[in-house]
């Protein structure tokens, strides 16, 4: 258990407050007075005192005081100092905001340079590490604005931390005990498996989104396949094989019929000629090709050559510089650096901190000479370290400029090699494109001719009935192609009616696997509805005043989570005054400083907003602006007014 009591807070320069002092000597408090006197500076100061942050936790706050013009007054220093008591030992914290200038070389005036804090613990100087893992000690930050600040868990947390922290201290439901309370959820531990509710929520979510997705799809795919369906009327399934082998047999007899008059003997010669002049043709065709294709295979080679030394250049085309910019850092830090410590200037004591003897003339003369001599090395270090650092950055600079132009060179061959193989590519295309005009293949081109015109005139004895024949075989053949689009149709139609069936079969499917996931997505929410009801009912036994809505009911008959505190059935987030705002924050206080066994100083602003305070274990520091009625009110409202309750 930690109690913090605050028995005294100074104030100097601190957000316009020049110089005061809060004295509550760890007892309650009431601070009154008017608007800009600045009651909420001393909430702050106290703040910033312990975590370098306004009472709002705003971490960028303006801390200096302001002239008439609004701007910052230079040369104060900004302190708070505080007194604490922590279970009744005393500590003393400080901390001073202070400008800090510095004079350079060749200036007669001091500059701006920055601002520097300085932390005390106890009167003794620390760093600032020191400073605030001391802080550290006592309590986290976060923790202690819940502690602190009445409308921090309302107004500062998300809802879903403030949920986190209700948990935290109240202690969550585990599943068995909610899946024991309601029996409709005996079943949802097999449901779930190894996944939690919000896993399986989020799968539900997944798995019906796509099914519905699915199901949008089917009838359009359903009205798609019976828009493709072919007309079958007219068409008798039973007698289309039947049909259609008998037209063939007719076709092949007819063709028999007409082979056996083109098959006279000259006509077989000729044809037999004319075969091997076709291959002799396809022949020179094919080494025609091939010798195209070996000539193209070089010249693809000899761009996979020009390719792989690109792909060689590449890396040199764009090599990475060298970084400028720390070593010019660097030489800039060593510059002023050497100014620091050549703007040194040698400073003695004139007597003894040890005895408080005045130090005799050659010991002051000795730390002269020692300091000097100091100050010398240090400098000739610094000029030597700069030379090294210039002399690296002119290297640096030199290599960034090879690379550079090299790079450039690198580029130009690049493109030069891109060129050559553009070229090749386009000998390419030419090549491809080329017609067989050989001698060769010219020749027998004439041959083919001569004997195709010689098998024409050996056929003209037997044209009229070639024709005939083969004006009946086209007949048959035209029947046949229409019986065989009639048999396509047929399977089409068919393969078109077995598709809807399996369409509708996976639309049934779908729907029942929707259905489901319907009732798995009632169950968690009635898994949700059950687990909120037992923890709001365990939570809110824990508060006195304040109350804690931890679900909303949507129209769909869902849940969702939420966390929104209530006070006499009021949302705090609509319809609550400022003052129940304070009440209801200060009883969540009570209760988060039984869990963390600390209770610290609360600062309440607006205070005037609240008639009667919860009973508090805390010290109470109340910020009040008090009713201005009179001229003599406004007198001594100007100022603050501290009264120390007994």
């Amino acid at each position: 258990m930690t109690e913090i009591r605050l028995m005294s807070l100074k104030y100097r320069n601190f957000k316009g407050l020049r110089d005061f002092e809060l004295r509550p000597e760890g007892k309650n408090a009431n601070v009154r007075g008017d608007n800009a006197t600045y009651k909420t500076t001393l909430a702050d100061g106290w703040s910033w005192l312990l975590f370098d942050k306004d009472s709002r936790g705003v971490k960028e706050f303006p801390i200096k005081t302001l002239d008439e013009n609004n701007e910052p007054i230079h040369g104060l220093e900004h302190e708070v100092e505080g007194v604490i008591s922590i279970n009744e030992k005393q500590m003393t914290l400080k901390k001073v905001f202070s400008e800090k200038w510095t004079k350079k070389r060749g200036q007669a005036k001091a500059v701006f340079t920055g601002h520097t804090t300085n932390y005390y613990i106890n009167d003794v100087p620390v760093k600032k590490g020191e400073y605030e893992a001391r802080i550290a000690e006592l309590i986290d930050e976060k923790v202690f604005m819940l502690l602190t600040s009445p409308t921090y868990f309302n107004e500062q947390l998300h809802w879903t931390e403030r949920r986190k922290t209700l948990l935290r201290i109240c202690g969550d439901v585990s599943n068995e005990e909610v899946m024991y309370a309601n029996e409709e959820l005996r079943n949802l531990a097999k449901i779930l498996g190894d996944r939690d509710i919000d896993e399986h929520r989020k799968l539900i979510a997944s798995k019906k989104k796509k099914i519905n997705d699915e199901l949008e799809k089917i009838p359009t795919r359903i009205d798609e396949v019976e828009r493709n369906l072919p007309d079958i009327s007219g068409i008798v399934p039973d007698k289309l094989s039947e049909d259609i082998q008998k037209l063939k047999n007719e076709i092949n007899k007819k063709q028999a019929e007409l082979s056996r008059i083109e098959n006279g003997g000259e006509i077989a010669e000729k044809t037999k000629q004319l075969r091997q002049v076709e291959s002799e043709l396809l022949q020179i065709e094919n080494e025609f090709r091939a010798n195209i294709e070996t000539q193209a295979t070089s010249k693809r080679r000899k761009i996979m050559e020009l390719q792989d030394k690109i792909a060689e250049l590449r890396p040199k085309a764009n090599p990475p510089m060298m970084s400028l910019e720390s070593l010019e850092k660097e030489i800039q830090r060593l510059r002023d650096k050497w100014h620091e410590v050549n703007s040194r200037e040698f400073s003695a004591p004139d007597t003894c901190p040890t005895c408080g003897q005045v130090l005799p003339a050659e010991k002051i003369e000795e730390a002269r000479t020692n300091f000097s001599r100091q100050k010398a090395e240090e400098l000739e270090r610094i000029n030597a370290e700069g030379q090294e650092k210039r002399s690296a950055l002119e290297r640096a600079k030199a290599e960034n400029k090879k690379q550079s132009k090299q790079a450039k060179e690198t580029r130009q061959e690049i493109q030069k090699f891109e060129t050559q193989i553009a070229q090749i590519k386009a000998e390419i295309d030419q090549l491809c494109a080329g017609d067989i005009k050989t001698p060769a293949y010219m020749t027998k081109s004439k041959e083919k001719a001569t004997l195709e015109a010689a098998i024409t005139d050996l056929k003209a004895g037997s044209q009229e009935t070639v024709a005939k024949l083969q004006e009946e075989i086209g007949h048959f053949e035209t029947a046949l192609e229409t019986l065989e689009e009639s048999k396509q149709k047929m399977n089409q139609y068919r393969q078109g009616q077995t598709r809807i069936k399996e369409l509708e079969a996976q639309e049934k499917q779908l729907a029942k696997e929707y259905e489901k996931l319907e009732h798995e997505l009632y169950l968690t929410e009635e898994f949700i509805r059950t687990k909120v009801n037992l923890l709001e009912g365990k939570i809110n036994s824990r508060f006195k005043l304040a109350k804690f809505k931890l679900f909303n009911q949507l129209v769909n008959g869902g849940v969702e989570e939420c966390c929104e505190t209530l006070y006499n059935g009021v949302p705090y987030s609509s319809g609550l005054n400022s003052g129940h705002r304070i009440i209801v924050g200060l009883d969540i206080i009570n209760t988060l400083s039984e869990h963390y066994g600390f209770w610290a100083p609360i600062f309440i602003d607006n205070a005037e907003s609240v008639t009667t305070l919860p009973i508090m274990k805390a010290q109470v520091i109340r910020l009040i602006k008090p009713e201005i009625e009179t001229e003599n009110d406004r007198k001594k409202y100007n100022k603050l007014n501290v009264e120390v309750c007994q």
